[in-house]
């Protein structure tokens, strides 16, 4: 399955219950959930332990946008808008984390 979520696990907690009930597969974080990816944040180590489950992306141009892009942890894939499409055409379904 692939798991969108786009809001900051800074501010809520659509990613920790991505995290907590999602059975693999992959998360895309798009819009402010891509600061979930950024190195030093406190949701770092969360976020790292899931990658034994998930494989996590974060959408490029939202990374950009948000002065981020030269601070993305280990582990992450950035993708373009065609790689987003890419991802929801590989996966059987996919879940919006609100």
């Amino acid at each position: 399955m692939l798991n969108i979520v786009n809001k900051s696990p800074l501010e809520r907690n659509a990613l920790q219950s991505c995290i907590e009930t999602g059975t693999g597969g992959a998360i895309l974080l798009i819009e402010d959930g891509v600061y979930a990816v950024a190195r030093g944040n406190s949701f770092e180590p969360t976020l790292k332990a899931a990658m034994g489950k998930f494989k996590v992306y974060a959408l490029a141009p939202d990374l950009e946008a948000r002065g981020i892009a030269d601070r993305v942890m280990d582990g992450v894939t950035a993708v373009d808008y065609g790689g987003f499409v890419d991802l929801v055409a590989e996966y059987k379904s996919s879940q919006s984390w609100l």
